[in-house]
C-alpha cells in the first residue's frame, strides 16, 4: 500500500504562481519504480490529466490546457513529486489529486493509476 499526502494548495491571484507536493510513504514498490502524475477536478466536472512524470524523472506529459505554464518533477531520494504552476487562470480553480501507478506516466485515464492522495484546493481569483 501507498499513501500519498499533498500539500500546498491555496488562494493565488490570475497570473500568480503556486507550488504543489506530494509526498509518498508506505511498503511494497519503492517511490522510484512508480509513475506519479497530478489530476484536477473542479464542481460539476470530472477529474481530468494534467502532468505525469515517469519513473525517472527523465520524461514528462502535460494536458494541452497547462502545457508551457506547469513542470512536474520528482526527487526520488525525497519520495516527493512537485507541480510547479505559473501564469495562473481562473480556471486552473480545482482540487488537485496525487496519483502514482504502475502505468505509464502519459495515462490520462484516472481509473488506471493506481495510488490516490485526498487532493489539495487551489482556488484562482481573477
Amino acid at each position: 500500500q501507498v499513501q500519498l499526502v499533498e500539500s500546498g494548495g491555496g488562494l493565488v491571484q490570475a497570473g500568480g504562481s503556486l507550488r504543489l507536493s506530494c509526498a509518498a510513504s508506505g511498503r511494497g514498490r519503492t517511490f522510484s519504480s512508480y509513475a506519479m502524475g497530478w489530476f484536477r477536478q473542479a464542481p460539476g466536472k470530472e477529474r481530468e490529466f494534467v502532468a505525469g512524470i515517469s519513473w525517472s524523472g527523465r520524461n514528462e506529459y502535460y494536458a494541452d490546457s497547462v502545457k508551457g505554464r506547469f513542470t512536474i518533477s520528482r526527487d526520488n531520494a525525497k519520495n516527493t513529486v512537485y507541480l510547479h504552476m505559473n501564469s495562473l487562470k481562473p480556471e486552473d480553480t480545482a482540487v488537485y489529486y496525487c496519483a502514482a501507478g504502475t502505468n505509464y506516466y502519459y495515462t490520462t485515464t484516472a481509473a488506471l493509476w493506481d495510488y490516490w492522495g485526498q487532493g489539495t484546493q487551489v482556488t484562482v481569483s481573477s
